[in-house]
């Protein structure tokens, strides 16, 4: 839509129909100006569209600029960009010509303003609305009215019958060589908002879009060139309303400081993205209708076919030649100029995945959408945090990549042990770029491993950790201290550990003081165990990363003495629930002073506190089995003295629920002590002969419970063992030994028996 010097173009963002469309008409116009919808605090950013270290997809990311300083740190908004974005060319061309380029939407900080005094919502882009379309029959009454505001073009091809706006795009407008496509998209959005008014937030963005258009106007700029979504070509085309009117939209609106930079993007992000401003489902397949420059399905069904044989999925070249031929009759068919991603997706499933949806899922996630990520020169505007993790990362080679990738980490390595530290003072910022992972090979003093994925969304989470430090060491060790301050003893555990993990020396002592003080305080004895495994682990992983632990041995050995004390009253009283929590307790806090038996003498002290508790008649079933078999395996007891205890607990005397809980607590953990010890088996075996039906049904939950707990071998080994008991352990009871057989049953085969007897006599 044009006027003699403004000439307004409606573009569908994230259209690559649209991209085409807008460069050429940019070729043919020549402008003087370039009016672009976006936050105009980013004009300050058009010119490094030039550096070609700028690779899309990237994001201008728009913050307050007191977020830095802890405020507003989550409201923050994205304006994502591909390669075929409309508006990513407009800049491109922009700094190709030399020709002024400026962002003409709403300022964010007047967004984020308002924001501030309405509910947080998600991270949303603000000017960038493109949902993808989906199949079916367009909606009625108010859905109508939405789908049309947030993406308008969509919901033109919804109602004409497409299930893809962008290839409605292609067949309705560039199609048509007889109207131009702005010409006819104006005239489509002004029958649209007929349909679908716009609504108050629209119109105060429209004014301040038209204040810079008048703006532009009386600097006596001739040829402007205004790009903005669809939508608002009908508010700016044409005669302009009165300035006045539009100041008085304007007047009063609240503000705030507001800064923005590049951000690396994602195709993933845009396929994925919510709110106004998302993407579009398919960013793979508009990116290589935009930049294939012939044959474009034939070129992406040859991609297809090599991302299928990476994964060692045979797929031929008569494959290819067969799905282009069924695409290409698909769209004869359905009256399409050429075939769409349906098309070509239908003759993807059929022929290169032969019907499989899992290898269908797999070109939707490589292909279709994609695993591009974009990047941004190092010398681009950011917070002095975001330079120096890129600084650190690059010096470690660790790159900030959208795939997820697997790192095994020797922390014996200077190099590996650096990128541990990194990796876990992020995760104490709240940045989870790496996830730490088991390794199969099992636990290792000197190992660690880590899934590494880049998300864009890290970018918001370093300006928020900004308020803590200019580097990653500072602000982690700032933010561990200030979490200290609140946590519980729980918490201030495995803060410590963290700690150690990502070596802050200068935060140890403020969460170690404020450990020491909760655990002096705490009087829950569950409280206090859950807190020693963390710390022992601490204490014996504190050599490997070279940090000294002493002052923290001497808080584990006050925190192990305040349990031994309290455990005995503990461990009373207790229901069936309160005992299984308190088992786990014991379980894990035996385990973790397990771990420190050759560095502290916490273990022996332990064990004695464990001995004078067993043979306690007010203890649970459960726990008291439990610390006879902790006693047993540490050989404290002999396993004469453990089968003597368990066979008192299994006495006619003891309800049958408590012996039970207390075989259940002595057996957990595994089978194979039954498959090893007959004697332990006997007794086991003979206790469960002698219950009473009744008896027997009412206990059967918790023995199921007990030994569905062991591995299946383990399961299968005790039904062996429980097949020779009686036997001397040599020979295995038959089928045929077990059964009670019938004598007239038997009777009336033994003639027959004979007969057969005989005929085999008489062969010899």
């Amino acid at each position: 839509m044009s006027t003699d010097r403004v000439h307004v173009f409606g573009i569908r963002h994230h259209g690559p129909g649209s991209a085409r469309a807008l460069v050429r008409a940019l070729d043919e116009l020549k402008p003087d100006i370039i009016l672009v919808e976006g936050p105009p605090e980013a004009d300050g950013l058009v010119a490094l569209a030039a550096d070609e270290r700028l690779e899309p997809p990237v994001a201008l990311l728009a913050y307050p600029t007191n977020a830095a300083k802890g405020e507003q740190s989550r409201n923050a908004s994205f304006w994502p960009f591909a390669v075929f974005s409309p508006e990513w060319q407009a800049l491109r061309w922009s700094v190709a010509h030399d020709v002024p380029l400026r962002f003409c939407d709403l300022p964010a900080g007047h967004r984020f303003a308002a924001r501030a005094t309405e509910p947080a919502g998600p991270l949303d882009g603000t000017a960038l609305a493109d949902p993808a379309a989906a199949p079916g029959d367009l909606p009625e009454g108010e859905a109508v009215e939405e789908e049309l505001r947030v993406d308008p073009i969509a919901g033109l091809a919804h109602a004409a019958g497409y299930d893809d706006p962008e290839r409605w795009w292609e067949d309705v407008i560039e199609h048509r060589r007889d109207v131009p496509p702005f010409e006819a998209v104006a005239e489509a959005m002004a029958a649209v908002r007929e349909f679908a008014p716009a609504i108050a937030e629209d119109l105060v963005r429209e004014a301040y879009m038209r204040q810079a258009l008048r703006a532009a106007l009386k600097e006596g700029h001739q040829r402007i060139a205004v790009v903005c979504g669809a939508w608002h070509v009908p508010a700016l085309a044409g005669d302009l309303p009165p300035a006045k009117d539009d100041a008085a939209l304007l007047r009063g609106l609240p503000s705030v400081p507001a800064t923005v930079t590049w951000v690396p993007w994602t195709h993933g992000r845009l396929a994925s993205w919510s709110g106004y401003g998302a993407g579009v489902t398919a960013p793979g397949w508009y990116h290589h209708l935009f930049t294939a420059e012939d044959q474009p399905v034939e070129r992406w069904l040859v991609g297809v076919a090599g991302v299928l044989r990476d994964e060692d999925i045979a797929v031929s070249s008569a494959h290819v030649i067969e799905s282009a031929r069924l695409a290409d009759t698909l769209a004869v068919l359905r009256g399409r100029p050429v075939p769409g991603l349906a098309e070509v997706t239908e003759a993807t499933r059929a022929v290169l995945c032969e019907g499989d949806d899992t290898r269908l899922e797999l070109v939707q996630r490589r292909v279709v959408v994609g695993e591009r990520l974009g990047a941004v020169p190092p010398d681009a505007p950011a917070v002095p945090l975001a330079r120096d993790l890129d600084a650190t990362a690059r010096r470690l080679k660790l790159a900030q990549q959208a795939l997820v990738t697997d790192h095994d980490l020797d922390l014996r390595k200077p190099n590996d042990l650096e990128r541990s530290r990194l990796l876990h003072r992020l995760r104490l910022l709240g940045v989870g770029w790496g996830t730490p992972v088991q390794r199969k090979s099992g636990k290792g003093t000197f190992w660690e491993s880590w899934q590494l994925q880049w998300h864009p969304e890290y970018a918001v989470d370093l300006i928020a950790a900004s308020a803590y430090g200019t580097t990653v060491e500072q602000a982690a060790t700032a933010k561990a201290v200030e979490a200290a301050a609140d946590a519980d003893l729980a918490a201030l555990t495995g803060l410590l550990e963290s700690c150690l993990l990502a070596q802050l020396p200068d935060a140890q002592p403020a969460v170690l003081r404020q450990l020491s003080d909760r655990a002096a305080l705490d009087t829950d004895v569950a409280q206090l165990m859950a807190a020693v495994p963390a710390l022992a682990r601490t204490l014996r992983y504190g050599d490997v990363r070279a940090t000294s632990t002493d002052a923290l041995a001497e808080v584990l050995t006050g925190l192990v003495t305040r349990i031994r004390l309290g455990l005995p009253g503990a461990l009373t009283g207790l229901d069936d629930d309160a005992a299984r929590a308190m088992r786990a307790h014991l379980d894990t806090t035996h385990e973790a002073l397990s771990l420190l038996a050759e560095r502290l003498p916490l273990r022996e002290e332990w064990m004695d506190t464990l001995a004078r508790l067993v043979d306690r008649p007010d203890l649970p079933g459960l726990l008291a089995g439990r610390l006879l078999r902790m006693l047993r395996d540490a050989g404290t007891l002999d396993a004469d003295a453990a089968e003597l205890r368990l066979a008192r607990a299994l006495t006619v005397g003891v309800p049958p629920v408590t012996a039970a809980g207390y075989v259940e607590g002595f057996l957990s953990g595994g089978g194979l002590l039954l498959v090893h010890d007959e004697a332990l088996l006997t007794l086991t075996d003979r206790w469960l002969s002698g219950l009473a039906p009744d008896v027997f049904t009412a206990v059967l939950p918790l023995l199921r419970r007990t030994f569905a707990a062991f591995a299946a071998p383990e399961r299968r080994a005790v039904g062996e063992q429980v097949r020779r008991l009686g036997s001397g352990g040599t020979h295995v009871t038959s089928d045929v030994d077990e059964l009670e057989l019938d004598p007239a049953r038997v009777a009336r085969v033994l003639p027959t028996l004979e007969l057969l007897l005989a005929a085999g006599r008489g062969a010899r």
